[in-house]
């Protein structure tokens, strides 16, 4: 994956234990793309949840495009997942099962100029895997500052 854009969700990656990676597109309008296109998106709050055998991402916000007149977008509005029936099942029965959800865990352009979103199979991580988390990355950046010195 070679883009410029490249839009996280980090919150997912310490709050989530991720067990599948897909990437989906998105069904967006066309003053939603140019927004994404200028990098005004924000995954902080999105998550994924079927409705009626389709999947959405709900509470992914897209500021509105400056240059838009009144067809402007509604910035949290639900947006269809594109993916193969195939991946919707295994996606669905999983997300039956307690403990799993589908997260959304980044946003970029492809190279064909299409929004992509990268979502994962996740399931909750408890209070001292995010200690656990936490210590990894502290003692990561204590590594690397020694071997700069």
């Amino acid at each position: 994956m070679t883009q410029d854009l490249y839009i996280k969700n980090k919150k997912a990656y310490f709050e989530y234990h991720i067990l599948d990676k897909y990437v989906a597109g998105l069904k967006l309008l066309g003053t939603e793309i140019k927004s994404i296109r200028d990098g005004k998106a924000n995954l902080n709050d999105a998550f994924c949840t079927f409705i009626d055998n389709q999947l959405y991402v709900r509470n992914l916000h897209i500021a509105e495009y400056s240059h838009g007149s009144f067809y402007n977008h509604e910035q949290k509005r639900d947006r269809v997942l594109l993916l193969q029936k195939k991946e919707l099942r295994k996606l669905q029965t999983r997300t039956e099962e307690k403990g799993f959800t589908i997260v959304p865990l980044a946003l970029f352009i492809s190279e064909r100029g299409f929004a992509k979103l990268e979502i994962g199979l996740a399931q909750g991580k408890k209070t001292f895997d995010k200690r656990e988390t936490l210590k990894e990355r502290d003692s990561k950046i204590e590594m690397d500052r020694a071997l700069k010195r």
